[in-house]
């Protein structure tokens, strides 16, 4: 199992306790220190099963300064994220084949 985790960040730490209150064995990526590469990224949009601007912070300052209001291509999108880490959601939790987003962090339990 894998955490794209940001200990910061209140619903990120509640998933990670979820996580570690059930005894799973948990790798933590702090991805805004080990930014995922465009491949690892595509990877994880397409286990979430949505779209790339569907994994965005539409309300942090990099989107609206840089973003906001601008027709962009999904390619695009996943560009901005590894240029600007701060717009993933979070927290993003793998296992095997299958992903959920930790908003609400109770979405981890179908994966324990």
């Amino acid at each position: 199992m894998k955490i794209y985790h940001n200990p910061r960040c209140s619903k990120s730490r509640q998933t990670l306790a979820l996580i570690e209150d059930a005894g799973k064995e948990v790798e933590i990526v702090k991805y805004l220190e080990n930014i995922p590469s465009k491949k690892e990224l595509t990877e994880i949009i397409n286990l979430l099963g949505i779209k790339p601007l569907q994994l965005i912070r539409k309300g942090e300052k990099d989107w609206k300064e840089n973003f906001k209001g601008k027709e962009l291509s999904d390619e695009e999108i996943i560009d901005a994220m590894i240029a600007y880490p701060k717009l993933i959601e979070r927290p993003i939790v793998i296992k095997d084949q299958k992903a959920v987003l930790g908003r609400p962090p109770e979405n981890v339990l179908d994966l324990l």
